[in-house]
């Protein structure tokens, strides 16, 4: 049984004690849902003040159905029919789908749905597991025939979805001893082609298996090694959580700055943003050059601010 954070009133939004402080909710209701820090998990998030109109209660909505603790709760704990707006379209096209309904095993991390030619679609890590999750995915988008894994942390759930659509489940081999049952395991540091216009970028750092997934030059799946942070505005990297090397993370960023083009960053964890192919690449320079003067640090999730 969840409890309410102290103080909060249940007849108003409020988010209860369970909360991990993974920022989906903030990402989703910025300006509704905010950081407080504490003793727990180096803060957790609050709700700043309730919605004003329909647009910010959709916000809020979109922020409680993607918790992974359940912790966003309506006014009462009364959910309004047909509020969970997932799988939901992220770009004008509706060729990225947010999946929503983050899992507590892969601390928070955003889930993706890309839809590909033909009717087909990939997903590139995963959602809490739900037979009806699945299914609800591929009525939306069609055959799914890939699930994408970033890396080791964010394995989760990916064998039973991969089964569940018959889907081929990736990995690099870097990561391979956290899903030794995946069915494909990209080699080495080269880029290679997994499927239309989808290109597996290696970019270690992060942990020694960290891939970027990047679609028709335009979308990057970049996992938990680079994000767009809400509070710097810039692209960054979370330097105070890294399990290989943050002098190896810096070099895939530098590198990935010469070689890479996209115009969305779509993390695991942290903000997904747009911007024009050539200001992002300015940017991934800017942060190479930044990320090589950082100190190595123990591993602290505290201590990342998104």
């Amino acid at each position: 049984m969840s409890n309410p954070t102290p103080g909060a009133d249940s007849s108003l939004w409020y988010v209860d004690d369970r909360c991990l402080n993974c920022n989906i909710a903030r990402q989703y209701a910025p300006g509704l849902i905010g950081y407080q820090p504490s003793g727990d998990y180096g803060g957790s998030s609050t709700v700043l003040r309730q919605p004003a109109n329909e647009e910010e209660t959709r916000q809020l909505y979109m922020a409680a159905h993607a918790c992974p603790t359940r912790s966003v709760h309506p006014p009462a704990n009364a959910w309004a029919p047909g509020s969970d707006p997932y799988p939901m379209a992220l770009d004008e096209d509706g060729i990225v789908l947010l999946c929503g309904h983050a899992s507590a095993q892969t601390y928070g991390a955003t889930s993706y749905l890309l839809r590909r030619p033909g009717g087909t679609a990939m997903m590139i890590d995963t959602p809490r597991w739900q037979p009806a999750l699945a299914r609800r995915y591929e009525q939306a988008v069609g055959k799914i025939t890939d699930v994408l894994l970033t890396h080791l942390d964010h394995v989760a759930h990916g064998r039973k979805y991969a089964d569940a659509f018959g889907a081929r489940l990736w990995i690099h081999e870097g990561d391979l001893h956290s899903r030794p049952d995946a069915d494909s395991v990209i080699r080495g540091q080269d880029p290679i082609e997994i499927g239309p216009g989808v290109i597996a970028h290696p970019f270690p750092g992060h942990t020694k298996g960290s891939t970027l997934f990047i679609a028709d030059e335009k979308f990057c799946f970049s996992g938990d090694a680079v994000f767009w942070s809400r509070s710097e505005q810039d692209l960054e990297v979370a330097d105070s959580v890294v399990y290989d090397s943050i002098k190896t993370l810096a070099e895939s960023v530098a590198r990935g700055a010469e070689e890479l083009t996209f115009e969305w960053v779509l993390p695991g964890h942290g903000s997904y943003h747009r911007l024009p192919a050539d200001e992002m690449r300015q940017r991934m320079r800017a942060l190479g050059q930044r990320a090589a003067r950082y100190p190595v640090q123990e591993v602290d999730y505290g201590k990342v601010r998104y």
